[in-house]
C-alpha cells in the first residue's frame, strides 16, 4: 500500500469525524424537538462538483440521500465562481431539497486562503412552516406553508433579514424555526473550520485528489457488490392504505451492467392529498433500501449512489410534480425500502427482513384558533401550541433474529421521551408501553408496536394531524411468517378515528394510539419453545396468542 493511499485513508476517516461533528453541532444547537431530540437531520461535505464525499452517521436516509442531490441545484443557481466567503444558501423547495416544506436545506461554501475548497450541507425538519400544518389535508403545495426558493441566507456574512422576517411572519413557532435555521448555518461553519484545519495539517491546497480517491474507490466497491447479484429481473407489489383510497406500489429490479435499476412503473397515480412523493425523496429511500442489502459496508456517497438508478413515471405517486401537496410524503416514501426488499428477497432470500411498520407514527399535534374550537374558559396562551413527537411501531423480523420493537426503520430517527413532549405543550402522556401480541408470529417474531394514551391538562381540545399507514394493510411476513398487528387510532371514549387527516380530541377525552407491529419470518410452528416462554414472561406475547399462533401451551412461563 502506497504512502498516498495510506494518507488518503487517514484523511477519509478524518472527513467522517468532521461531518459527524457537524451533525452533532446541529443536534446540540437546534431548537425544535425534531432536531435536538429525534435527530431528524443530515450533514455532509461536498466537492466543488457538488458530489457528496462523506455523510454523518447521525441523520436519516431521506434527508441524507436527497440532500446529496440538492447541492447540484444550488450550484446551478449559484455557480462556484460567484460564491464569496460568508455566503450561505437555503431552500425548502420539495423538488430541489428533501421532499417537503418542513425540511430546510442550508449549503455553505468553505474557503481557505481566499479560495473555495468545499461545500458543506445540512438539513433539518422544523416544527412548523405555516399553512395547514403537518396535516395531509391540503390539495396543493400552496396550502402547505412558506416556500423558500433557492436563495441566499447570508451574503458575505450579512444575514438576509428579509427572509427571516418572512419566516417569522409565516410560522406558528417562529422562534424554534429561526433557531433551527441559525443552527443549520452554524453547523456548516463548524464543519468548514474543521476541514480547513485538516487541510492545513496535511498541506492540501484542494480536495481534488482526495475526492477522486473516495469516489472511485467507492464506485469500485459498489461495482463488485453488484457483480455478485443474479441478473434476473424481479418484481414486487405492495398495497398501502393511502388517504382516501388504497395505493399500489409496484417495482421491478434488475441489474444492467454495473448498475442497479429500480423502476416504479405501474405504481398508483398522484393523490389529491398531501401524501405525494417528489422523485428526489423516492430516489433517497429506494437507494437506501438497495444499499442496505447488497452493499451495507460500502460508504454512502456520490460514488455508490451513482450505481443505483431509480425510474418512476411522472404523475405516479412516487414522482409527483409541482404543485402537488407533499407534506406527508414520508407516509409513502418510507414504504419504498420494503418494496425493494420484496424484490431482493427473490434474489437474496437469506438477507432480507420482513416488512415492518416502516412509516413513522409521529404524533403531530396542535391547538388554537382555526385548528380547534378553543373553550372560552381556557387560557388561550396555554391552550395554543404546535408540537411533534417522534414514535414508531415494530420493525420486521430479521433473517435470523426477531424484529426490533418500537424502532423506526427505515428513518432511523429517535423516539422522543414523554417528558419532552409534556414540557413543550400542555399534553400529558398517560400511557406508553409495548403493545402485547402486535409482533407478527414466525420462527422469528416481528417487532412490537407501542400503545400511547394522551390527554390535555388544560380544559381545551387538541388536534392530531394523522399521517399513519398500516391501519388497513399490515406489515407482511416472509417465508410463512405472519403479518404484524394493524395500527389504530381512537378516543378513549370509544370513537374510532381515521389514520389520515386532521382530527380533534374533545375536551375531557383522551387519544389512544395503537402502533403496528412488524411481520414475522418463517413458520411460527418452528419457533423455539424457550423463546416463546421468554416472550410470555416478558409480556410480549399472551398465553392465548401463543396457543393460537404458535400451537404452544407454555405451563411455566411465570
Amino acid at each position: 500500500m502506497s504512502n498516498t493511499t495510506i494518507r488518503h485513508q487517514v484523511m477519509w476517516n478524518r472527513l467522517i469525524t468532521i461531518v459527524e461533528e457537524q451533525a452533532q453541532t446541529l443536534v446540540r444547537t437546534g431548537f425544535s424537538v425534531s432536531t435536538r431530540e429525534a435527530g431528524d437531520v443530515s450533514a455532509g461535505v461536498f466537492d466543488l462538483q457538488g458530489r457528496m464525499l462523506a455523510q454523518a452517521v447521525t441523520g436519516t436516509p431521506g434527508h441524507i440521500n436527497s440532500m446529496a442531490l440538492s447541492v447540484a441545484h444550488f450550484l446551478d443557481k449559484f455557480p462556484i465562481e460567484t460564491m464569496n466567503d460568508g455566503d450561505v444558501f437555503i431552500t425548502n423547495d420539495p423538488w430541489k431539497g428533501t421532499g417537503h416544506l418542513p425540511d430546510i436545506v442550508v449549503v455553505s461554501p468553505t474557503f481557505r486562503g481566499g479560495k473555495i475548497v468545499a461545500l458543506f450541507a445540512s438539513t433539518t425538519h422544523v416544527v412548523d412552516i405555516g399553512g395547514l400544518g403537518m396535516a395531509p389535508d391540503g390539495k396543493q403545495i400552496y396550502h402547505e406553508g412558506l416556500f423558500i426558493p433557492l436563495m441566499r441566507l447570508s451574503k458575505a456574512g450579512e444575514i438576509n433579514e428579509t427572509l427571516m422576517d418572512f419566516v417569522h411572519a409565516n410560522c406558528r413557532e417562529s422562534m424554534q424555526v429561526e433557531g433551527d435555521i441559525h443552527a443549520l448555518a452554524g453547523c456548516n461553519e463548524v464543519g468548514g473550520r474543521r476541514l480547513v484545519a485538516m487541510m492545513d495539517q496535511y498541506g492540501l491546497n484542494d480536495l481534488d485528489a482526495l475526492a477522486e480517491t473516495i469516489i472511485e474507490s467507492t464506485r469500485s466497491a459498489m461495482r463488485a457488490a453488484i457483480a455478485k447479484l443474479p441478473k434476473t429481473k424481479v418484481h414486487n407489489t405492495m398495497t398501502t392504505d393511502g388517504y382516501d383510497r388504497e395505493i399500489t406500489l409496484k417495482a421491478s429490479f434488475v441489474v444492467e451492467g454495473d448498475t442497479v435499476v429500480v423502476d416504479f412503473d405501474g405504481t398508483s397515480p398522484i393523490s389529491d392529498f398531501g401524501i405525494n412523493v417528489p422523485k428526489c425523496y423516492t430516489e433517497a429511500y429506494t437507494s437506501f433500501g438497495v444499499k442496505c442489502v447488497i452493499a451495507p459496508e460500502v460508504p454512502n456517497n456520490a460514488g455508490s449512489l451513482a450505481h443505483i438508478v431509480v425510474r418512476a413515471p411522472e404523475g405516479c405517486i412516487v414522482n409527483a410534480p409541482h404543485p402537488c401537496a407533499v407534506v406527508a410524503r414520508s407516509s409513502v416514501g418510507h414504504m419504498l425500502p420494503d418494496v425493494v426488499f420484496g424484490c431482493l428477497h427473490q434474489l437474496m432470500p437469506d438477507k432480507v427482513p420482513a416488512e415492518g411498520t416502516s412509516g413513522l407514527w409521529n404524533l403531530k399535534l396542535g391547538a388554537g384558533h382555526g385548528i380547534t374550537a378553543r373553550d372560552p374558559e381556557a387560557d388561550a396562551a396555554r391552550a395554543t401550541f404546535t408540537a411533534t413527537s417522534f414514535h414508531s411501531g415494530g420493525a420486521g423480523a430479521r433473517p435470523t433474529k426477531d424484529g426490533l420493537s418500537a424502532t423506526p426503520f427505515p428513518s432511523g430517527v429517535r423516539n422522543v421521551p414523554c417528558e419532552v413532549l409534556e414540557t413543550v405543550c400542555p399534553l400529558v402522556v398517560w400511557k406508553k408501553e409495548l403493545r402485547r401480541d402486535s409482533g407478527g408470529p414466525g420462527k422469528y417474531r416481528g417487532g412490537l408496536g407501542q400503545t400511547m394514551v394522551l390527554g390535555n391538562r388544560e380544559k381545551a381540545e387538541f388536534a392530531i394531524f394523522a399521517t399513519f399507514e398500516r391501519v388497513k394493510n399490515p406489515a407482511r411476513g416472509r417465508d410463512g411468517g405472519k403479518p404484524g398487528a394493524n395500527g389504530s387510532l381512537e378516543l378513549e371514549s370509544g370513537t374510532k378515528m381515521r389514520g389520515m387527516g386532521r382530527q380533534v380530541v374533545p375536551i375531557g377525552d383522551r387519544l389512544v394510539v395503537h402502533m403496528p407491529g412488524g411481520g414475522g419470518i418463517g413458520d411460527p410452528a418452528t419457533r423455539d419453545r424457550e423463546a416463546i416462554a421468554t416472550d410470555i414472561k416478558a409480556g410480549y406475547v399472551s398465553a392465548e396468542a401463543a396457543a393460537r399462533d404458535y400451537g404452544a401451551a407454555i405451563d411455566n412461563a411465570d
